[in-house]
């Protein structure tokens, strides 16, 4: 599945760009799409198939899921 991952600041996620290449997910730092909300207006593509909660940090604000160009809010950190 293809997730978006919103931060508060740059460095988070730049900080979570290199956690998931560690990891071996590939990912991609890209611009905020205007339709979401971005503390820092950096946000990274990335694809992943088991459970989000395994890979959420605290430099996440919000994580999408995208299907068909439409953004479903899967992880808040305000929940």
């Amino acid at each position: 599945m293809e997730y978006i991952a919103l931060f508060f600041t740059h460095s988070g996620a730049i900080k979570y760009d290199k956690f998931l290449k560690e990891k071996g997910i590939k990912s991609m730092m890209t611009p905020v799409p205007r339709k979401l909300s971005s503390s820092c207006g950096v946000g990274n593509i990335f694809e992943y198939d088991d459970s989000l909660e395994t890979i959420i940090s605290e430099d996440i604000d919000k994580v999408f899921k995208i299907e068909k160009r439409e953004y479903c809010l899967v992880y808040s950190s305000e929940e």
